[in-house]
């Protein structure tokens, strides 16, 4: 087998800088707050280093970004990065803080070598603005000793790979302080140095788990390793240095959150119809937005309208200090229309469901009703307003099926106060209601009035002459 490992040494870094906040220096500090763990590039430049006390870090640059590292917020974001790996690679191991793991060996077939592999990572990586050491070994433990030491090279060959592995100090080997301490009083300086003692006089002078943990390394010693597997949701946070006041600044960390979401149902070659988003602020409940789309949509471009649309609908009532989207609904998706010889496709219903939420999402859910035929005979009984079905297909039906029906329906029947001059059509007989007490026995006709209208009119046997819609 052969494994590739992905160690990112400044994940969080990479993390809160794609957010698109413009800081010009950032670091972040342990869980305690009192010592810089990592840093940018700009603070670097500055002076600022990784094992600095904060205080100093301040002192050389008083404008500096501080994130306090989070254990959950660094295994959320891990996280993220075995989602987007998981669609090139099957097998994914999740290591705990900053590394991911991937069997490569059956994938060179399927993109042409080991060259194409690891070119294709290198590509997403640039993509997603992340730092990250690869390096490739015959074992698990191979491939993170070569990744987090910065020697990785696209090879697999296995004489290379222990050559790179040899070089190594026990230190960055991955030793504790104990053991290094027991193999230099031994003469032993290298990873190599240790890889030459005969098994026999390694099992002796080595204490069982060090002897268990360099097998591991020379694959003498099997080392299974559980794959993981994708949750079925997708959830995604932005969070910001500075607190965002204005909801036009919430637009360019959701624009690259959703195209994230885009990617993940193409993926997955499924829709959705609902988003939550979650915007967290520092001094107050966190704000909760469902959004809701008329119909199946995957588009990245769709959704953040419908967002902005919302915002502007409803202001921020606090400073937001991070955003979450969450996706748990998932929808099949159906076979889109046809094209025409321009390429403009046939099927108007991801037209109508765009329109529909951009209504809702501008008037309100609840706002927009939906006509639908019911089965009553009656006219003013045959249809009801309900709200708009969040449907996939839009209903249609043969105009040849139905008698002429006017497009303006009176809420309830006229008296007729004059002779039509001209009959057209009728009569339509229309009989029923005795079920619930409201029995109609009605001839219907399209006559036209003297003041050329086209009307709807029924005679009934019991009361006389009546007018009950008009046609255009």
């Amino acid at each position: 087998m052969l494994w590739l490992y992905l160690h990112f040494p400044h994940l969080l870094l990479d993390h809160i800088r794609r957010s698109g906040e413009n800081v010009a220096a950032l670091v972040i500090v342990e869980g305690s707050g009192q010592r810089v763990i990592q840093a940018c590039p700009a603070a670097r430049d500055l002076g600022v280093g990784a094992g600095m006390r904060l205080k100093t870090a301040v002192s050389l640059v008083p404008e500096l970004g501080i994130v306090r590292a989070d254990q959950q917020q660094e295994a959320r974001i891990l996280e993220d990065q075995a989602r987007w790996l998981y669609r090139y690679a099957a097998h994914i191991v999740l290591v705990p803080p900053n590394g991911l793991l991937a069997e490569i060996g059956s994938l060179q077939r399927l993109y042409g070598g080991l060259s194409a592999v690891w070119q294709t990572v290198e590509e997403v990586l640039h993509e997603r603005q992340l730092t990250a050491w690869p390096g490739i070994g015959h074992t698990p433990l191979a491939a993170r000793l070569i990744a987090r030491n910065g020697k990785g090279e696209c090879s697999s060959d296995k004489g290379c790979i222990l050559q790179t592995l040899g070089q190594m100090p026990l230190l960055a080997a991955e030793f504790d302080e104990r053991t290094c301490t027991r193999l230099q009083r031994l003469g032993l300086n290298t990873l190599g140095e240790v890889f030459s003692l005969p098994p026999a006089e390694m099992a002796r002078r080595l204490s069982p788990e060090t002897l268990a943990y360099i097998q591991k390394i020379q694959g003498s010693r099997p080392d299974p390793q559980a794959p993981w597997q994708p949750p079925h949701y997708f959830r995604q946070q932005a969070d910001f240095v500075q607190d965002i006041e204005q909801s036009q600044g919430l637009l360019f960390p959701l624009q690259r959150i959703l195209s994230e979401l885009e990617k993940d149902l193409c993926w997955r070659q499924q829709d959705t119809d609902c988003l939550l988003l979650v915007l967290r602020h520092r001094h107050a409940e966190p704000t909760r937005l469902r959004i809701r789309t008329s119909g199946p949509e995957h588009r990245a471009e769709a959704f953040l309208n419908l967002i902005s649309l919302r915002f502007e609908q409803q202001p921020l009532q606090a400073p937001v200090v991070s955003l979450r989207l969450t996706v748990k609904r998932f929808l099949e998706r159906e076979a889109s229309g046809g094209q025409d010889l321009l390429g403009e496709s046939q099927d108007l219903n991801e037209a109508w469901h765009t329109l529909m939420s951009r209504l809702q999402a501008r008037l309100g859910e609840n706002a927009l009703k939906q006509l639908a035929p019911q089965a009553d005979h009656r006219p003013e009984r045959a249809w009801s307003a309900s709200e708009v079905q969040r449907t996939s297909r839009v209903m249609k039906t043969k105009a040849s099926q139905l008698p002429q029906r006017p497009l303006w329906l009176l809420r309830g029947p006229q008296p007729l106060t004059e002779i039509p001059q001209a009959w057209f059509t009728g009569p339509e007989r229309i009989s029923g209601g005795w079920w619930d007490g409201q029995r109609v026995h009605r001839d219907y006709y399209i006559a036209q009035l003297n003041n050329g209208q086209l009307a709807w009119v029924f005679r009934d046997v019991r009361e006389g002459w009546f007018v009950h819609g008009w046609f255009g």
